[in-house]
């Protein structure tokens, strides 16, 4: 018998349609990094839902983070849209990212998965060759790998913590993007996932916002850097989205039962109704769009 928790019947409520789930949520918690498959009710990474129109055809894309959440849900629409897709991921997340590996070979593209920890410049450097070798080249690297854990009080944050989140949410995706470069040419897109956090940041989430209006800051100065090799860059501004990211530490339980709550909408997102703005800045239809931040956060603005 399966652990996964079926998917709840959705209800209704302020907000008649899309008809999602809404908070509160039952109580939960896991180990970081989380799985999106044990998370009650379930994400929807568009599994069912995106339908693909073939925006992406031919092209070649590096997702970190492909697992769950929002870069699972990019993965899947990318592959529905005609794109071959190479995803890493922590290995304690190998069940999750088996799902998406078999949704994208589903549509009849190219998947590759590659296990690690991007917090390592070697693998960081490894794995973008790794993909490109597997992938033929590559055409869109989505910088969406993220560490988010709550502290409440500066004086409890470890120095351990602290360079863990900025490991992963500055270093990687430079170190990621360096590597990356010299295999992508005119018409390449690099896309980075910021926050909401990046505008207004939390109280107990101070690491974690600084590193967010930083990948902001990535957008901006590298879009100009590369827009002479025709290489656009652009971040995308989540606002809370239910993803592993919230009940693996990167929120109190308390927060994460009435996640989105707050929002003009009164739910969170779901990962699968931020995959179309990944899709656009992907496509060749974003040709003039470079150095821009894009944001969806429910009605609340950044």
């Amino acid at each position: 018998m399966s652990d996964t928790p079926a998917r709840p019947p959705f209800r209704s409520g302020a907000i008649a349609e899309p008809r999602l789930p809404l908070p509160d949520f039952p109580a939960q918690e896991q180990p970081f990094p989380g799985l999106a498959r044990k998370m009650d009710p379930l994400p929807d990474h568009g599994e069912t839902s995106y339908r693909g129109t073939g925006r992406l055809s031919g092209k070649r894309a590096l997702i970190t983070g492909g697992d769950s959440g929002i870069g699972a849900a990019a993965a899947i629409a990318y592959a529905r849209e005609g794109a071959d897709v190479a995803i890493t991921y922590l290995p304690d997340e190998q069940a999750d990212a088996d799902a998406i590996v078999s949704l994208i070979e589903a549509e009849g593209r190219v998947a590759v998965a590659i296990p690690g920890d991007l917090r390592d410049e070697g693998f960081c450097k490894e794995m973008v060759e790794s993909a490109v070798s597997q992938l033929g080249g590559l055409d869109i690297l989505v910088n969406n790998a993220g560490r988010q854990q709550f502290c409440e009080k500066l004086e409890d944050l470890t120095t351990e913590d602290f360079d863990a989140t900025m490991k992963t949410n500055i270093y990687a995706p430079f170190w990621v993007t360096r590597a990356a470069l010299p295999h992508m040419g005119a018409g390449g897109s690099i896309i980075i996932t910021s926050s909401v956090q990046a505008f207004s940041g939390s109280a107990h989430l101070f690491d974690y916002a600084q590193s967010k209006a930083a990948n902001v800051a990535f957008a901006q100065s590298l879009a100009k850097q590369l827009a002479p090799r025709g290489i656009r860059v652009n971040a995308v501004c989540p606002g809370p989205y239910w993803t592993a990211l919230q009940i693996s530490g990167g929120q109190p339980t308390e927060k994460a039962q009435e996640h989105g709550a707050s929002q003009p909408l009164g739910r969170p997102g779901q990962p699968v109704e931020i995959a179309p703005i990944y899709v656009l800045l992907a496509s060749d239809e974003a040709s003039y769009i470079t150095g821009e931040y894009f944001g969806s956060v429910g009605g609340g603005g950044l």
